[in-house]
Protein backbone atom coordinates (compact mmCIF):
# COMPACT_ATOMS: atom_id res chain seq x y z
CA UNK A 1 0.00 0.00 0.00
CA UNK A 2 1.07 3.30 -0.60
CA UNK A 3 2.32 5.34 2.06
CA UNK A 4 0.20 8.02 1.64
CA UNK A 5 -2.98 6.01 1.28
CA UNK A 6 -1.87 4.32 4.86
CA UNK A 7 -1.17 7.67 6.23
CA UNK A 8 -5.37 8.29 5.40
CA UNK A 9 -6.57 5.40 7.44
CA UNK A 10 -8.38 5.83 10.76
CA UNK A 11 -9.34 3.89 13.84
CA UNK A 12 -13.21 4.09 14.43
CA UNK A 13 -14.30 2.28 17.67
CA UNK A 14 -18.15 1.26 18.45
CA UNK A 15 -19.04 0.83 22.11
CA UNK A 16 -22.23 -0.61 21.12
CA UNK A 17 -21.15 -3.51 18.87
CA UNK A 18 -17.81 -3.39 20.84
CA UNK A 19 -15.34 -3.27 17.85
CA UNK A 20 -12.66 -1.74 16.63
CA UNK A 21 -12.40 -1.06 12.80
CA UNK A 22 -9.68 0.22 10.55
CA UNK A 23 -11.05 2.33 7.74
CA UNK A 24 -9.42 3.43 4.98
CA UNK A 25 -10.16 7.06 2.40
CA UNK A 26 -12.91 5.53 0.99
CA UNK A 27 -14.68 4.10 3.71
CA UNK A 28 -13.80 0.48 3.29
CA UNK A 29 -12.94 -1.59 6.65
CA UNK A 30 -9.94 -3.01 6.17
CA UNK A 31 -9.47 -4.26 9.81
CA UNK A 32 -12.01 -5.20 12.38
CA UNK A 33 -11.41 -6.89 15.83
CA UNK A 34 -13.70 -7.29 19.14
CA UNK A 35 -13.00 -4.88 22.11
CA UNK A 36 -13.82 -4.22 25.65
CA UNK A 37 -14.57 -0.82 26.87
CA UNK A 38 -15.21 1.14 29.42
CA UNK A 39 -17.76 -0.57 32.68
CA UNK A 40 -20.24 1.98 32.62
CA UNK A 41 -21.79 3.82 29.84
CA UNK A 42 -21.28 7.61 28.51
CA UNK A 43 -18.16 10.03 27.84
CA UNK A 44 -15.15 9.73 30.81
CA UNK A 45 -15.44 13.15 32.78
CA UNK A 46 -13.77 12.29 35.55
CA UNK A 47 -10.28 9.58 36.60
CA UNK A 48 -12.34 5.96 37.87
CA UNK A 49 -15.64 6.74 36.31
CA UNK A 50 -14.84 3.37 33.99
CA UNK A 51 -16.29 4.95 31.41
CA UNK A 52 -14.50 5.21 27.78
CA UNK A 53 -14.19 8.43 26.43
CA UNK A 54 -15.85 9.79 23.10
CA UNK A 55 -15.49 12.02 20.59
CA UNK A 56 -12.45 12.50 17.77
CA UNK A 57 -8.69 11.50 19.39
CA UNK A 58 -4.83 10.79 17.41
CA UNK A 59 -2.62 8.01 18.33
CA UNK A 60 0.18 10.20 20.69
CA UNK A 61 2.55 7.35 21.08
CA UNK A 62 2.93 3.56 20.54
CA UNK A 63 4.79 1.34 23.09
CA UNK A 64 6.18 -1.85 24.33
CA UNK A 65 3.84 -2.25 27.22
CA UNK A 66 5.44 -6.25 28.05
CA UNK A 67 7.15 -5.15 31.54
CA UNK A 68 3.88 -2.46 32.58
CA UNK A 69 2.07 -3.13 35.96
CA UNK A 70 -1.81 -2.45 36.82
CA UNK A 71 -2.93 -3.21 40.33
CA UNK A 72 -6.98 -3.88 39.12
CA UNK A 73 -7.82 -3.82 42.91
CA UNK A 74 -8.95 -7.13 42.73
CA UNK A 75 -6.61 -7.95 46.18
CA UNK A 76 -3.97 -9.64 43.98
CA UNK A 77 -1.93 -6.66 43.64
CA UNK A 78 0.25 -5.19 40.53
CA UNK A 79 -0.02 -7.82 37.56
CA UNK A 80 2.99 -7.97 35.01
CA UNK A 81 2.07 -7.56 31.35
CA UNK A 82 -1.60 -5.96 32.81
CA UNK A 83 -1.76 -4.19 29.15
CA UNK A 84 -0.46 -6.61 27.19
CA UNK A 85 2.30 -6.18 24.48
CA UNK A 86 1.45 -2.75 23.02
CA UNK A 87 -0.19 0.49 24.38
CA UNK A 88 -1.34 3.03 22.41
CA UNK A 89 -1.58 6.65 24.49
CA UNK A 90 -5.07 8.78 22.86
CA UNK A 91 -4.34 12.72 23.33
CA UNK A 92 -7.47 12.55 25.40
CA UNK A 93 -7.84 16.06 27.19
CA UNK A 94 -7.35 16.00 30.90
CA UNK A 95 -6.22 12.25 31.06
CA UNK A 96 -3.41 11.07 30.42
CA UNK A 97 -3.38 7.14 30.81
CA UNK A 98 -6.47 6.69 27.67
CA UNK A 99 -5.16 4.23 25.12
CA UNK A 100 -5.71 0.96 23.50
CA UNK A 101 -3.65 -2.49 24.38
CA UNK A 102 -3.87 -5.64 24.87
CA UNK A 103 -4.85 -7.40 28.02
CA UNK A 104 -3.92 -10.51 30.68
CA UNK A 105 -7.62 -11.06 30.53
CA UNK A 106 -8.84 -12.17 27.06
CA UNK A 107 -12.08 -13.41 28.83
CA UNK A 108 -13.25 -9.75 29.43
CA UNK A 109 -13.25 -9.19 24.87
CA UNK A 110 -16.41 -8.55 23.98
CA UNK A 111 -17.39 -7.16 27.31
CA UNK A 112 -18.01 -3.48 29.00
CA UNK A 113 -15.50 -3.93 31.74
CA UNK A 114 -12.44 -1.74 31.31
CA UNK A 115 -11.71 1.34 33.45
CA UNK A 116 -11.43 3.58 30.56
CA UNK A 117 -9.30 2.27 27.77
CA UNK A 118 -10.03 -0.25 25.09
CA UNK A 119 -8.71 -3.73 25.35
CA UNK A 120 -8.57 -6.44 22.62
CA UNK A 121 -6.89 -9.58 22.42
CA UNK A 122 -2.85 -9.60 22.66
CA UNK A 123 -2.97 -11.01 18.91
CA UNK A 124 -5.40 -8.57 17.63
CA UNK A 125 -3.47 -5.71 19.37
CA UNK A 126 -0.38 -6.97 17.40
CA UNK A 127 -1.65 -7.56 14.15
CA UNK A 128 -3.29 -3.46 14.31
CA UNK A 129 -0.21 -2.07 15.08
CA UNK A 130 0.30 -2.82 11.61
CA UNK A 131 -1.93 -0.88 10.62
CA UNK A 132 -0.90 2.21 12.86
CA UNK A 133 1.13 5.35 13.18
CA UNK A 134 1.47 7.89 15.60
CA UNK A 135 -1.20 11.09 14.55
CA UNK A 136 -3.59 8.29 13.22
CA UNK A 137 -7.28 9.73 14.05
CA UNK A 138 -9.16 7.59 15.96
CA UNK A 139 -13.18 8.07 16.38
CA UNK A 140 -14.54 6.78 19.61
CA UNK A 141 -18.42 6.56 18.87
CA UNK A 142 -21.07 7.15 21.28
CA UNK A 143 -22.87 4.82 23.16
Amino acid sequence: MPLLAFCNNRIVVSKKALMLYVVNENNDTIFQRPIACGENYGNKTRIGDRKTPEGEFKIKMMYDATSWKHDFSDGRGLRLGAYGPLFFRLNVPGFNDIGIHGTIFPESIGTRSSEGCVRMRNDDIRALYEHCYIGMPVTIEKD
